[in-house]
């Protein structure tokens, strides 16, 4: 089939990377405009249009994909179907009815379950022991689509944010293959989502990512590995923020938010037990071990996190 791809972070490139090494022809990618990064805030094209300029593809970068320009420019690569990994804009059905098979995502969670923008960092917090990856038609409704396969992935103990997407990023790349396959030759079918069994994932903010020394510490732990390695769980000390990485559940007790220095760690209280901290980064200053960060800033016990 003829594809163009849509996608934009580097999570989408084991996908793209996948079809392009496949039998079918990709002839064309749709990804963000290009975004300021970095300190200058310079315009940077997104991993899926560096890779895709690497290759020579045709990239189009629509402000929306309601752009009759943009439409008119896809309708000119005359797509069999378009596959989506991570694009970040939503479809116009004018767009969507382009492709005679549609859109087809690769979705990370098994639908229904975690339909949103951040489905991976939710099945963490939650404390999911199963996770995995969907392939839909898109429609308008959000991420409601009918669905062609799923593969799952166990969630291990310390798995961040960052790890399990990676995981399912390469794994998720072959299923999308096989569901392209499967269009191809008229062998798959898709089946409409179950009605129960919905829940949403919306994308979790900088706000939602300040830790509340006074919840539990398996709650914490999760929501510190969900939120990493984006947007960063946080914490306040002394008036500035600290960002904080994956921790240990220790079965000991300090009193919510309240630091213990010791020679080898540093631990922090919750509700129920001690949490002994990772890397840290502290406002201004790269990121270190917690025991790095309490030398360096002379902690001493009693000190607290979360005081603003």
């Amino acid at each position: 089939m003829r594809l163009v791809f849509a996608g934009t972070p580097e999570v989408a490139l084991p996908a793209l990377d996948a079809l392009l090494d496949s039998g079918h022809d990709v002839v064309g990618v749709v990804t963000r405009p290009d975004a300021p990064a970095g300190r200058g805030r310079k315009l940077v094209a997104s991993p899926v249009a560096q890779r895709a300029e690497e290759l020579g593809l045709p990239v189009l970068k629509p402000d929306h994909p309601r752009d009759p320009d943009f439409q008119q420019q896809l309708r000119d690569l005359a797509p069999d179907c378009c596959p989506v990994v991570a694009y970040g804009a939503l479809l116009p059905q004018s767009a969507l009815d382009i492709p005679a098979h549609g859109w087809v995502n690769l979705h990370f969670s098994c639908l229904p379950a975690w339909r949103g923008a951040a489905p991976v960092q939710h099945s963490i917090w939650a404390g999911d022991e199963v996770t995995g990856a969907t392939t839909f038609r898109i429609v308008k409704e959000l991420d409601a689509g009918p669905t062609f396969g799923v593969m799952t992935e166990r969630i291990r103990p310390t798995d961040t944010a960052g790890d399990l997407l990676a995981r399912l990023a390469e794994g998720g790349a072959g299923l999308l293959v096989a569901t392209l396959d499967g269009l191809a030759d008229g062998s798959i079918v898709a089946r409409e989502q179950p009605e129960d069994g919905v829940s949403l994932a919306p994308k979790i903010t900088v706000d939602d990512a300040r830790v509340d020394w006074d919840l539990p510490a398996h709650l914490t732990e999760r929501q510190i590995r969900a939120c990493t390695p984006a947007p960063g769980a946080w914490s306040v000390f002394e008036g500035e923020r600290i960002k904080l990485g994956p921790v240990t559940v220790i079965d000991e007790q300090v009193p919510p938010g309240m630091l213990d220095v010791r020679k080898a760690h540093v631990l922090v209280g919750t509700s129920t037990y001690a949490l002994r901290l990772g890397d840290v980064k502290p406002f201004g200053k790269k990121q270190m071990a917690a025991t790095d960060w309490a030398r360096g800033a002379r902690l001493e016990n009693g000190a607290r996190l979360g005081a603003s």
